[in-house]
């Protein structure tokens, strides 16, 4: 039983590593640019991958959609534990190291669960607040320019 859980969580390490490792691919940057205006939002567009995703915050933003994935990700592996700890606890015989453990493992995946969703709605306050701070009305949108 020990093999089997440390095979399933060394295999659940791999998929942050390759998300992770997804994100440093290069994506070529756009070879038109307008220098002649010489405004810093003409260099950001300049200096802007094509293809880069412009929604940030917001709904449907990549923050939204990784959070999402990331919290999808944990409440699956809670669950799993949840009930390998349940499974471990029927089948603990009245060992009471068995039981203890298994005790152990259904409480570390509800607090696994707590936090990920407390982690859910730490970035999803902080998002609206960058949200709020990046906001810029539209008619002040032509001065910068």
């Amino acid at each position: 039983m020990k093999s089997f859980v440390k095979k399933i969580s060394k295999s659940l390490l791999l998929v942050p590593a390759a998300v992770f490792a997804l994100a440093f691919v290069a994506v070529p940057v756009s070879a038109q640019c307008d220098a002649g205006t010489g405004s810093i939002a003409t260099g950001a567009q300049c200096a802007a991958p094509s293809g880069a995703a412009t929604n940030l915050f917001g709904d449907g933003s990549i923050f939204q959609t990784v959070t999402n994935i990331l919290l999808f990700l944990i409440g699956a592996i809670s669950v799993v534990m949840l009930i390998i700890g349940g499974i471990r606890y029927v089948l603990s015989g009245g060992d009471q190291s068995a039981i203890t453990s298994a005790k152990n493992t259904i409480l570390y995946a509800i607090i696994g669960i707590i936090v990920a969703f407390l982690a859910y709605a730490a970035v999803n306050f902080v998002t609206s607040q960058l949200e709020k701070a990046s906001y810029v009305p539209t008619q002040h949108v032509a001065s910068i320019r």
